[in-house]
């Protein structure tokens, strides 16, 4: 033991971190689990794309594949070589596809690329040619206008007689682009045309539903689900009360609470002024933490169209944001909350158990995917297991 360790204590760093964010593993499984119950007869994959939505490939993927998932989507290839050391016998598919230099990568890791185009195609093709046969998977567009080959192009392609009688594809996949509204008629458009598609490649396995398509109903369900913001407690249909349970809670500590009178403004700007004699809470967050400047209370263009900026929730009661975000500090409202029950180093929660984390993206006029992909490098994380 050094000599600074016998002059001081050394607490948990996450019961002193400025902002930390606890991830409800157990919750995480429960939520892939009723989308696994959902989507039966159907298999479900997980997608933990983006470091599993901000909340941690490692962990998460870990607790995923110890829960019975052996299908995970990634976006990159690089996700795929992580996530293989947590999920050995999994089949990753990377939705990216492939890029020439990457093909040692795919074999070693046994990752199956995603292939979206006539380019990809043709270089997967000649990459199995030289080095021998490799599970694929196909990306046809249904109507997104994004990844995917065109639906008459896929269907063509089924029958090509030119094709290598040794490619084929173990899966066939495409994507809803309005599966969050439930009364889209598009939606049924795209199962329409992904049925066409089916019956060009019979035998093969399918694949049409993220999260929403899911909880639209198992004619969208095919042999494959891949739930994505259901399983991190996202919503996943718009105007549909969320079934799923909050995984992550995301805090910041109060450095200063300050008094402040009536007529005074708040933050850059002044663009909010006081009504009342106030006590101000300012907390350890910001915009470099992913806790968006849209979400202020005034100063923002957004202010104008969604009169409400976000809430906190500190000491049993929901607080509002005033003034402006800004990098590292925003500032809460505490005047109601009896001083005797809030201090400097309480923590406010940002979104998790009571501000529903699709809540605090309204404010801020973005969707919960944001708010959860952009948490900064600064949180200090702890991990809740199943069972714990």
């Amino acid at each position: 033991m050094t000599d600074l360790q016998d002059a001081f204590s050394f607490p948990d760093e996450f019961d002193i971190a400025p902002v930390r964010l606890t991830v409800d593993l157990g919750a995480l499984v429960e939520n892939w689990q009723e989308m696994a119950r959902r989507s039966s007869p159907a298999r479900t994959a997980a997608v933990v794309k983006a470091d599993a939505y901000g909340l941690g490939i490692e962990d998460c993927g870990t607790a995923l594949y110890e829960a019975g998932a052996r299908d995970f989507f990634v976006a990159v290839m690089q996700e795929g070589v992580t996530l293989r050391s947590f999920a050995p016998d999994a089949r990753i598919y990377v939705l990216s596809g492939i890029w020439p230099g990457q093909e040692p990568s795919f074999y070693e890791h046994g990752l199956v690329p995603v292939l979206a185009s006539e380019e990809q195609l043709s270089f997967w093709m000649s990459v199995t040619a030289e080095h021998g046969d490799h599970p694929c998977a196909l990306q046809v567009d249904t109507g997104f206008n994004r990844l995917g080959l065109p639906l008459e192009d896929a269907i063509a392609f089924a029958d090509d007689v030119s094709r290598p009688a040794s490619f084929s594809p173990v899966l066939v996949l495409s994507h809803l682009h309005s599966g969050d509204t439930s009364s889209s008629p598009l939606n049924r458009q795209q199962l329409e045309a992904f049925r066409k598609l089916a019956q060009a490649y019979d035998g093969i396995e399918l694949s049409l539903a993220a999260s929403a398509g899911t909880l639209l109903g198992p004619e969208f369900h095919f042999d494959l689900t891949r739930p994505g913001i259901a399983v991190y407690g996202g919503e996943a249909l718009n105007g549909v009360p969320n079934p799923m349970k909050p995984v992550a809670l995301a805090e910041a500590r109060i450095i200063q609470i300050r008094e402040a009178k009536k007529g005074e403004t708040v933050s850059y700007g002044g663009t909010y002024q006081l009504t009342r004699d106030s006590r101000l809470a300012v907390v350890s967050a910001g915009y470099a933490d992913g806790y968006l400047r849209s979400l202020s209370g005034t100063g923002v263009p957004l202010r104008q169209t969604v009169a409400e900026g976000a809430h906190g929730f500190v000491a049993g009661r929901k607080v509002p944001v005033v003034g402006r975000i800004t990098m590292d500090l925003t500032i809460f409202d505490v005047t109601d909350i009896p001083s005797s029950e809030i201090r400097a180093g309480d923590y406010v929660e940002l979104f998790g158990r009571n501000i529903p984390l699709d809540d605090a993206a309204r404010a801020g006029g973005t969707i919960g995917y944001e708010l959860l992909t952009s948490l900064g490098l600064r949180y200090e994380r702890r991990y809740l297991y199943p069972g714990d």
